[in-house]
């Protein structure tokens, strides 16, 4: 196992979280279904702007209760983009219908808004866009298109809590929103994720959905009282030891954003100086929380030989992301076949994410620099 100079990420904490989930530990009683659940989704509903929030134990759950509870079902088509982690497109199968891949647009990495137009059949029930690595995608021409064609729209903003796009935050264009507190997040309790919407109707169901089709009065662990169970359910809850720890977390959520604003700031203000690179841009009106810091190669041989010079440097860099179309599994799948993908799977070869967390020091962001400095001088 290779010991990083530099990873990927860090988790960044403090005492006052080792003192929140200590204060649930030490109490010795409601681990689960505590009072830090419902406090830390006030919390968060609070932040984003929207009436609901509900958290559940991953992103991944989240987004597939979020389709159980918009009703989907078999022969339904759902939009993806391929561009995304595996989950995005997994959870449109795992409620029996068909993921549809459509291309992105260059300019944010999200799904392209003309491509939604037309693409958009009498099977098409849903649109998840995905907010790549803290950008906002085009959300608002996308939101648009939902609602003239009459689709429900699930904003994937697992990497984007905190993000803006021309004054909304992430999170309140859909008719709900997941987010993700898995190890690298903005925010994070090392899993973790959580649905917002304004209906009151979806809500009322995801927390069917949540706890095992258990309509709950009160705490089920703490009451005497016989629980009656009135649809299909799941065990998707947050542990009140999570929940106690995305609360202190997320009251530090504006200082780590601006942490991670500064460090891209000033990688991108050294590294646009190297030819060969593009790196990250804001669109006008747009914040971008940087959950992941990436920059484009001229070509994928570039791509490749640069991770490889890095490693070697000690400084962890990966690729976010391979298209979920081009792996073995879905390569099987009819619903992968006929969208033209050239965007996803050009962008996909020459993409590269470099180390981006709120600890970094100016040494090390220097050292990153300085390194691809190096390698960019051999090419010439």
């Amino acid at each position: 196992m290779i010991k990083w100079k530099i990873p990927l990420y860090k988790i960044t904490n403090d005492n006052e979280d080792l003192l929140a989930v200590k204060k649930v530990i030490t109490r010795g009683t409601d681990w689960a279904i505590g009072p830090e659940i419902e406090y830390f989704e006030k919390l968060l509903a609070d932040y984003v702007g929207v009436d609901h929030c509900l958290a559940f134990n991953s992103g991944t759950s989240s987004l597939h209760a979020a389709l159980l509870a918009i009703g989907t079902k078999e022969g339904d088509e759902v939009m993806v983009p391929s561009f995304t982690f595996i989950a995005t497109p997994n959870s449109v199968l795992v409620v029996n219908a068909l993921p549809r891949f459509v291309d992105i647009e260059q300019e944010t990495f999200g799904i392209n808004p003309e491509l939604v137009e037309r693409t958009v059949s009498k099977s098409t029930r849903a649109l998840i866009p995905v907010h790549y690595a803290g950008m906002p995608c085009k959300i608002e021409e996308i939101a648009s298109i939902a609602k003239r064609k009459k689709l429900y729209l699930i904003e994937d903003a697992a990497e984007s809590l905190g993000s803006v796009a021309n004054g909304k935050n992430v999170g309140t264009f859909g008719d709900l929103s997941i987010f993700s507190f898995a190890s690298n997040k903005v925010v994070t309790t090392g899993e973790g994720g959580a649905v917002v919407t304004d209906s009151k109707k979806i809500y009322d169901k995801l927390k069917l959905i949540r706890s095992h089709g258990r309509k709950d009065f009160e705490n089920y662990f703490s009451s005497t009282r016989n629980a009656d169970y009135i649809t299909i359910g799941y065990n998707w809850r947050m542990s009140s030891i999570t929940a106690a720890l995305a609360i202190s977390q997320l009251r530090k959520i504006e200082k780590l954003i601006a942490l991670r604003r500064n460090h891209a700031r000033y990688l991108s203000s050294k590294l646009k100086r190297l030819q060969g690179i593009v790196v990250p841009k804001e669109p006008v009106g747009f914040r971008h929380v940087y959950q992941l810091y990436s920059i484009l190669l001229h070509t994928s041989k570039t791509r490749n030989a640069l991770m490889k010079f890095l490693t070697k440097k000690g400084i962890m860099s990966k690729v976010f992301f391979y298209p979920c179309h081009l792996t073995s599994f879905y390569k099987k799948l009819s619903s992968s076949k006929g969208n033209s993908l050239k965007v996803t799977e050009n962008i996909s070869s020459r993409i590269l994410t470099l180390p981006m967390y709120p600890g970094l020091k100016k040494e090390e962001l220097d050292y990153i620099v300085n390194s691809i400095g190096e390698f960019m001088e051999q090419l010439e």
